[in-house]
Order: C-alpha cells, then sequence, then structure tokens
C-alpha cells in the first residue's frame, strides 16, 4: 500500500530473524530516491538484544524463547503476537530530520493513540518509549546507518506479558509492563495499526515541512 510518499507494508505474523534480514536487505540495497516504507509485524516469541545489552540482563534461562544480538540501540526487550510493532525504513537525511526528532515522533505516535482512548501517558520519562503510571507499553530501537533509519517501536496490545519477567526489560529489572488490552478489554489490533500509520505519517510530514 503507497500513502503520503510510503511504502506500508502489512506483514503479519512473521519471525524476526526473517524480519531483520529483510530489513537489512532493503538498506544496503536503497537509493537516495528510494521511497521510504513502514513495515507493521508482530514476532513470533522471540527476545532481541540492542547494542548496549548485558549478559546480566537475562534472568531466566530455563525456557524455549530464542534470544538475538541485533545491530539497533537499547538492552534486551520481548517480542510476540499481539505486540504490534512498526519498522520505520526512512531516510533520514532527505527529510532533514536527526534521530532526536525520530524519537520524539514515534513517542508522539503512540501517545496520540493512547490519548484517541482517552488514556493519560505519563508526560516525561528518563528512558525511551512511552509509560503510563510508570509501567512501559511501548519500547524504541532504531539504527540510523549512511542516513537512513531501520528497527522502530514495539507496542504492547493484547499479548502474554510472562516473559518480560525472564529479564531486565531495556536493563531495568524493577520496570513493569504493561499493554493496552489492561485499559481497553475488548480492544483490537488492526484498529492500533491504522492508528499508527495515520499519527505517524502526519507527525512525520509536519516535521519535514
Amino acid at each position: 500500500m503507497y500513502k503520503k510518499n510510503f511504502i506500508i507494508r502489512n506483514l503479519g505474523i512473521e519471525p524476526w530473524y526473517i524480519t531483520y534480514k529483510k530489513m537489512n536487505n532493503f538498506n544496503l540495497k536503497r537509493y537516495d530516491n528510494t521511497l521510504d516504507e513502514i513495515w507493521l509485524v508482530e514476532h513470533t516469541p522471540v527476545f532481541t538484544q540492542g547494542k548496549t545489552y548485558n549478559i546480566s540482563d537475562i534472568l531466566y534461562y530455563y525456557h524455549d524463547i530464542p534470544i538475538f544480538n541485533t545491530d539497533r540501540g537499547g538492552k534486551i526487550t520481548y517480542h510476540a503476537p499481539g505486540q504490534q510493532i512498526m519498522y520505520i525504513l526512512i531516510n533520514l537525511k532527505r527529510r532533514k530530520i536527526n534521530i532526536k526528532n525520530l524519537i520524539f515522533i514515534l513517542e508522539e505516535t503512540v501517545k496520540n493513540i493512547l490519548s484517541y482512548f482517552k488514556i493519560i501517558p505519563d508526560t516525561y520519562h528518563f528512558n525511551p518509549g512511552v509509560y503510563i503510571n510508570n509501567e512501559k507499553i511501548a519500547s524504541i530501537g532504531i539504527k540510523i546507518s549512511k542516513g537512513c533509519s531501520t528497527h522502530g517501536i514495539a507496542f504492547n496490545i493484547n499479548m502474554d506479558l510472562l516473559p518480560f519477567k525472564y529479564i531486565k526489560p531495556c536493563g531495568f529489572k524493577k520496570l513493569k509492563m504493561t499493554q493496552l488490552k489492561n485499559f481497553i478489554p475488548n480492544i483490537k489490533i488492526f484498529k492500533i495499526k491504522k492508528l499508527l500509520i495515520k499519527e505517524f505519517i502526519l507527525l512525520i510530514n509536519n516535521c519535514s515541512n
């Protein structure tokens, strides 16, 4: 699907490593005039460790969930069905957006969605992401290479949160995770997909102008 200078791809549920390889291949092959893309995906259960991970961030090894190292920023997190991920493959140099702007846009995208449902997110937190009552509902991990971004944001919607207890999410042992289902029991993930695209494109186009 094409929308306002973006190609939108709905990948469904896909193993993390397959998406990761496709994302890196896309950035390796893209040209200056390649259209930016947004990928919406849910992953089969997986732990991913960012470039600043520490081995002590894993608290419990007795499970069958795979663990992968990745090239994004940040520490360890968990992905599974029911968590909506939005990967952003964007030429930031062409749009004249820096990494700080991009993180702000991603956070505001989720905050605007929460406001749509009359949920009040925390106005400030020392760690990137989006929080409600000091519990994290959305995590951000980005990589910038040659002025282009990969990775993106993971928004907890309706998933099994238990495996987050096997790790120190984002490197913080006492950090608690939450999800949209806790506030809206009948939430449907397809609605969140539409809102993510709408809010993100509006914000990034306004920032680029």
